[in-house]
C-alpha cells in the first residue's frame, strides 16, 4: 500500500462529490466531534441545525475541523481534513442571500433536514421552528490517499 498526499484539488472533489463529514469543534478545551450532512460551493460548506451542543460550541468558538473520506476496502481509501470558520447565516435581511444560497444547496439532497433537524426523544410542538442554517468558510484543506502499490 502506497501513501501520498492528495493535491488541493483531490481534495476538493472528495469534498464536491460527498455530503456527510464529521464535525470538529472545541470549547473550554474540550473537543467534540458529530457527523453532519453539508453542501458545499464556492469554498464553503452549508450546513443545517436546530439548537444545541454543536451549535451553542461553534458560537463559542468558531475555529472549526471537518473530516471526510471514502475507502473501498482498508488499501484503498482517501480522507480529507478541513480547518475553517463557522458563521451563521441568520433569518435577517443582511444575510438573506447566503440563507436562501444555503437552502438551495441543502435541498438538492433527499431528506436533507433529517441530520440537522431531528433531535431524540420527543420534541414540543411549536409555532415556529428554531432551525438554523451555516457556513463553514474553508481556510485550509489537506488529504490523504492510498493505494495498492
Amino acid at each position: 500500500m502506497l501513501i501520498r498526499e492528495m493535491s488541493r484539488q483531490e481534495c476538493i472533489d472528495l469534498v464536491a462529490e460527498n455530503h456527510i463529514a464529521r464535525l470538529g469543534c472545541v470549547r473550554d478545551g474540550q473537543p467534540y466531534v458529530v457527523p453532519i450532512q453539508y453542501a458545499f460551493a464556492a469554498n464553503r460548506l452549508y450546513g443545517f441545525s436546530m439548537p444545541g451542543q454543536k451549535i451553542d460550541w461553534m458560537r463559542a468558538t468558531p475555529r472549526v475541523c471537518i473530516q471526510m473520506d471514502t475507502a473501498t476496502d482498508r488499501k484503498d481509501w482517501r480522507s480529507v481534513v478541513i480547518y475553517g470558520r463557522y458563521q451563521e447565516l441568520p433569518d435577517t435581511k443582511q444575510w438573506h442571500r447566503e440563507r436562501m444560497n444555503a437552502w438551495s444547496l441543502l435541498e438538492q439532497r433527499v431528506n436533507w433536514w433529517e441530520p440537522g433537524g431531528l433531535k431524540p426523544g420527543d420534541q414540543a410542538i411549536t409555532g415556529a421552528s428554531p432551525h438554523l442554517f451555516f457556513e463553514i468558510e474553508i481556510d485550509e484543506v489537506t488529504g490523504r490517499a492510498a493505494t495498492v502499490g
